[in-house]
């Protein structure tokens, strides 16, 4: 394991400027690479992060991967998880000995990687919002610390990549059984990066309207079907409670599905309800889920249309 103190943060996103904002006031030395984008000289961003009555600020370097020759030290992923196979081999030559750490939503998405041969691989579960005010200022919620899990690796360097970026504002753990916690969390993203979107709401619609609610509880009861054909122990009324708990915190705000679909972005839902079908081992297995998938697939291709 190498144990610098450099971290790389791919993905330019809320989430990605909020935690490099924190590190860099924790005294780490922090870059962010654009994913999308290549070819484009360094240069320093000032990013504020609004944290309920308190403002935070840091000046830190943008990059893009063609400025690097190799990433030493931690990477962590924020980026769009559609994009990760081009990554996985975009870092094969730069990264490979590098612990990869994966902030993202979706199941199996370090897949690209595994085949590869990365051997560091840790993911985590972001238990965190975040918001864009505008291009250089976030609004930013820790709801829990996070648990980072190992896919790929060991107790050592899972403890190093916590201590590392641990801090009072944006706080991680280590967690034994971090597979039970991916599919909790992938399963109510199935529920809000879905019909959140096709019903053109925001994410407090499962706790005011109870056919939203109904529909919620069919996806769920699927897709619990297919963890426990995986191994995974999840009951239908803990991501249930968990859907509903989520509902009313972000009450009036639009999952991030139904942000992207609004501004001609492509979406996540191919690691969601697409992933969940693979899972299964075919749509028929779970109707409910793969049809609200395919529809807003549709509606994100007919937004960028």
């Amino acid at each position: 394991m190498n144990y610098s103190k450099e971290l790389y943060i791919i993905g330019n996103g809320v989430i990605a400027k909020a935690l490099a904002v924190a590190l860099t006031i924790k005294g780490r030395k922090v870059t962010i690479i654009r994913g999308s984008i290549d070819e484009q000289p360094i240069y320093t961003e000032h990013i504020q992060v609004e944290i309920g009555d308190q403002l935070l600020a840091a000046d830190v370097l943008i990059s893009t991967l063609s400025n690097h020759e190799k990433l030493d030290g931690i990477i962590l992923l924020t980026n769009k998880s559609f994009g990760n196979e081009a990554l996985a081999e975009k870092l094969k030559l730069k990264a490979q000995q590098s612990p990869i750490v994966f902030l993202q939503n979706g199941l199996h998405i370090e897949n690209s990687f595994i085949g590869l041969g990365f051997r560091e691989l840790y993911r985590c579960v972001l238990m965190a919002t975040s918001q864009s005010i505008n291009d250089s200022k976030v609004r930013f919620r820790l709801v829990a610390s996070s648990p980072v899990g190992i896919i790929k690796g060991s107790d050592e360097v899972l403890s190093h990549i916590v201590q590392e970026l641990n801090t009072a504002m944006f706080s991680f753990h280590a967690e034994a059984d971090i597979q039970k916690i991916i599919w909790k969390k992938v399963i109510s993203n199935c529920v809000f990066n879905s019909i959140c979107p096709l019903l053109e709401t925001d994410n407090g619609v499962f706790q005011r309207n109870d056919a939203a609610l109904e529909m919620a509880k069919t996806v769920i009861s699927e897709c619990v079907a297919v963890a426990k054909e995986s191994g995974i122990q999840l009951t239908i009324d803990e991501v249930l409670q968990n859907v509903l708990a989520i509902s009313k915190m972000s009450d009036g705000q639009k999952i991030s599905t139904y942000q992207d679909i609004l501004n001609k972005r492509e979406t996540e839902i191919e690691t969601l309800n697409f992933a969940v079908a693979k899972a299964a081992g075919g749509k028929n297995h779970v109707p409910v889920t793969a049809l609200l998938g395919e529809l807003t697939k549709i509606k994100s291709e007919l937004s960028r249309a």
